[in-house]
């Protein structure tokens, strides 16, 4: 387990400090998948986003890598929004090629989150955010996903703290 605890606002600053984000579980078909919306509002804010689909060559109009490992240049970061029996190996893999932050998206249901996935990535030193959205916070942010973060707050689809 990572020594250092912290709460999900400075681990959000933190993730999204970083410019060169993964995001898994782009879909060729975008409608509904929280994976496109986190990627598109990324690229649109500025950020140089990655999406990592291993059954298409092309998402959202640009260039989708099979892996992580595939993405040239590697990224610092990585958004997860996969079904959660595919987070195991994403985790894995981010934390492979050295990647120490990692964010699972959830929303309401079970989203990405892997509770073995979480365990392995901060085992091995990684800062995992088990919850919530990137969009949910700082530039990325808009007040539908703000409010979205409170609501989902109580009801403990985002944590309040971090390792």
């Amino acid at each position: 387990m990572s020594a250092t605890t912290m709460s999900v606002a400075a681990a959000a600053e933190d993730f999204l400090s970083q410019h060169r984000i993964a995001v898994t579980g782009v879909s060729r078909t975008p409608a509904g998948h929280g994976s496109n919306a986190v990627y598109v509002r990324l690229r649109d804010r500025g950020y140089q986003v990655f999406a990592v689909n291993p059954n298409a060559a092309e998402v959202e109009g640009d260039a989708a890598y099979p892996s992580l490992s595939m993405i040239p240049g590697g990224v610092a970061v990585v958004v997860i929004g996969t079904r959660p029996e595919h987070a195991d190996g994403s985790v894995r893999e981010a934390v492979d090629l050295g990647v120490r932050r990692i964010w699972m998206h959830r929303g309401f249901g079970g989203g990405s989150v892997s509770r073995t996935a979480v365990e392995y990535g901060r085992s091995r030193g990684a800062t995992v955010i088990d919850g919530g959205c990137p969009l949910m916070f700082g530039a990325a942010s808009d007040g539908g996903h703000r409010f979205m973060c409170r609501v989902l707050s109580v009801l403990g689809a985002v944590p309040r703290r971090v390792s």
